[in-house]
């Protein structure tokens, strides 16, 4: 028998998602797909810039608030074993201050990392594996619409992680309809805890998402790259540059990659052309900042109450529950 050349799940969900998002006026290609092994080592990078304080404000809220954040998700009146589930896991550097907390306080806990990057979950599990021996892991590569359906049929308690503001990258309709999917397969007992970026000084917002070093335009550069490679593309990365900007009114900041010329793009996998006339951009990211009002809107509109907030002023990792 010849080998299969049908290409993977992710291969194709990429590809039926440029077809349709260059298709779009303006054109416009989603955030998750900046996260293949190469755009996460990327991130990784940028969470370690002085101009991205995100990272930094929520590692310090649960470096401060540790014990009270793992109470918040496991309760001590709560019975049976308890799965900790965190969507887009990463690196697990804020996570392991929490792994660290419910593993000296619950009975019987676990520890499910999801994330798109398989190369990302396998770092995680090596580290893991050296610096919290005694954890049960089960980490699981897949996209967030997946891991929810997955999470739907987990059997006992669940505390759901998600973390560094990713809330943020979706727009209102798409956010509310997925606090709506994490709320549904709550039950009582069951705990969310999210990040939210607060608002701020809008100059102080920008520079995160457009640092010095350039590391954030390599990242969502990257997303070309990917395409040519997975898709037989021919993006020349010299005609494009990278462009974000802030709307205190919305609290968006949207990210683009501009066309510097006229110029027309080849698809080999999808058979497709596509033209981009000069400084025509492509929208690739949002990343909403929000205010505590706002917050206690939004969870109340999914079904959700607030249990607990642990804020610094930037940043709040809100912990949720079913009303």
């Amino acid at each position: 028998m010849t080998p299969s050349t049908a290409p993977s799940p992710v291969v194709s969900s990429l590809a039926a998602h440029v077809a349709e998002g260059l298709r779009r006026a303006p054109k416009t290609l989603s955030s998750m797909y900046l996260y293949d092994d190469a755009g996460s080592e990327l991130f990784q990078q940028i969470m370690g810039l002085p101009e991205y304080y995100p990272t930094r404000a929520e590692y310090g809220i649960f470096a401060a608030h540790g014990p009270a954040i793992a109470a918040a998700l496991d309760p001590a009146d709560a019975p049976g074993p308890l799965a900790l589930v965190e969507l887009g896991a990463g690196d697990g550097l804020k996570t392991k201050l929490l792994l660290r907390e419910l593993l000296a306080t619950s009975d019987d806990f676990s520890y499910v990392p999801v994330d798109i990057s398989a190369g990302a979950l396998a770092g995680l599990a090596a580290s893991l594996a050296t610096e919290l021996p005694g954890l049960r892991t089960t980490p699981v590569a897949t996209d967030y619409a997946t891991a929810l359906a997955q999470l739907a049929a987990r059997p006992g308690r669940k505390a759901v992680l998600f973390l560094g503001s990713n809330i943020g990258n979706f727009a209102p309709t798409e956010r509310a309809a997925f606090l709506a999917q994490l709320a549904a397969p709550l039950a009582a007992a069951d705990r969310l805890l999210i990040g939210f970026d607060l608002q701020k000084d809008p100059r102080r917002i920008r520079a995160a998402y457009d640092d010095a070093q350039g590391v954030t335009a390599a990242f969502n550069l990257n997303l070309l790259t990917r395409i040519n490679r997975e898709l037989a593309a021919d993006f020349d990365l010299a005609a494009w540059q990278h462009y974000t900007d802030y709307a205190p009114l919305t609290g968006a900041v949207r990210s683009y990659l501009v066309s510097t010329r006229a110029q027309t793009v080849h698809l080999g996998a999808l058979g497709q052309t596509v033209p981009f006339a000069a400084w025509e951009v492509i929208h690739t990211e949002n990343s909403y900042k929000f205010t505590p009002p706002q917050i206690a809107a939004m969870a109340a509109a999914a079904g959700l109450r607030v249990v607990a907030t642990f804020d610094d002023g930037d940043f709040a990792d809100v912990v949720l529950a079913r009303a």
